[in-house]
């Protein structure tokens, strides 16, 4: 690090007083120029002719012709001012990873001592944050943002601090028009250790939506920094749950795109979690893990309508959904609450008894969407029949 570093420190500038002579003529410079040719040919025929005094005609020339370009000298007396030296550190995730905190923190307070013993300079730090939504390391843009927050042509030299992984780099490497170059040499000290290695799960493509009972597909790959004259490994165990159920492993090839089969086992929103088998020796185990979400459909939506009070919107509700051939509906209306005492003899009911237990326990599960069409309570219902609609809203119905 010492020997970038001193090379970054190198060749700075110190001020110092500027003269220099600055002419004001008095006529135009091609009338000047034309004046002093016609002096030149008239000393030059005096000599010639071998006229006495020609040489003190030839000096009075020259002062003439010097008094008319006004000479005057300008003499310029500066302060000095340090030269800046940038240093961007950076302070992302993956910054905190084995020993690259202390590698920077180490790194930064010898570029403090340097500075501090280098006469004529200044040191401007500036500290990169991960970026927002996930968007990874964007070391360019900090640099180019902190040389926008100095004076440019006081840089010296411009220091990172990173481990290198940089989204942006293409901002320093002539990236979008306009973007102004770098002003002074760009050195990088690298942290990390040329061992480490980390392997992570990269999901490269998910279904949306899913209809129960087939088959989908979940697009991943497992990625190894590691080549294979170092030890990366051919295969992994990668391990997929459904909303916290049993785990099924699954053994697949390292490096290569693959496409991990599921099938849906209810309706909503089901969490899938894949999480890579950790090895020993890897950085971080952070992105060895990932959650996709995908909705469960069902090829024929199953609707249960219940009418409470029968009333002529009753059958708009039925036109609605019968006018979809992919709806299957079932239809009860309560026409005879139980507190109804009328005197008819059950025999001479043509009703059918509400079938509340087989809709509400034994074939709920069945049903895409429930419809409370101007139902009201009035015991039909018991409470644990209620429970079983609530426990049945919260997997997804």
């Amino acid at each position: 690090m010492s020997g970038a570093l001193s090379g970054a420190l190198s060749g700075l500038a110190s001020g110092a007083a500027l003269w220099e002579v600055v002419f004001d003529p008095v006529l135009p410079w091609p009338l000047l120029a034309g004046t002093g040719a016609l002096l030149a040919a008239l000393v030059a025929l005096a000599a010639w002719r071998g006229l006495s005094g020609w040489s003190a005609r030839a000096l009075a020339a020259l002062v003439l012709l010097a008094a008319l370009s006004g000479p005057s000298m300008q003499i310029e007396e500066g302060e000095r001012l340090d030269d800046i030296l940038l240093v961007v550190v950076d302070e992302t995730a993956s910054q905190g990873l084995g020993e690259r905190g202390a590698q920077s923190a180490a790194a930064l307070a010898a570029l403090r001592a340097q500075v501090a013993a280098t006469d004529g300079l200044e040191l401007v730090v500036k500290r990169l944050a991960d970026a927002p939504d996930d968007g990874g390391t964007l070391l360019a843009g900090a640099i180019l943002e902190a040389l926008g927050e100095v004076p440019r042509d006081r840089v010296a030299g411009v220091v990172a601090i990173s481990d290198g992984v940089v989204e942006d780099a293409a901002l320093l490497a002539g990236g979008p028009a306009g973007a102004p170059p770098l002003p002074a040499p760009l050195h990088l000290l690298l942290t990390g250790r040329r061992a480490d290695w980390d392997r992570r799960l990269v999901i490269t493509s998910a279904p949306a939506f899913g209809i129960l009972g087939e088959e989908q597909t979940i697009g991943l790959r497992i990625e190894d920094s590691r080549s294979a004259e170092e030890g990366a490994q051919s295969r992994a165990l990668v391990s997929v749950s459904v909303d916290g159920g049993a785990e099924r492993l699954h053994e697949v090839p390292v490096g290569v795109d693959l496409e991990l089969p599921l099938t849906l086992t209810h309706g909503g929103q089901n969490v899938v979690r894949i999480v890579l088998a950790d090895a020993p020796g890897e950085l971080t185990d952070r992105n060895n893990a990932a959650v996709v979400q995908i909705n469960g459909v069902r090829d024929r939506l199953r609707v249960l309508l219940i009418t409470g009070t029968p009333h002529p919107g009753t059958r708009t509700w039925r036109n609605l959904l019968k006018a979809d051939a992919s709806v299957d509906l079932v239809h009860f209306t309560i026409l005879r609450p139980p507190e109804k005492q009328d005197g008819v003899p059950v025999a001479e009911l043509s009703l059918i008894a509400f079938p509340t237990r087989e809709l509400f326990i034994d074939r709920i599960g069945d049903f895409d969407l429930i419809v409370f069409d101007r139902y009201e309570l009035r015991g039909i219902l018991p409470a644990a029949y209620l429970g079983s609609v609530r426990a049945y809203v919260e997997q997804g119905g």
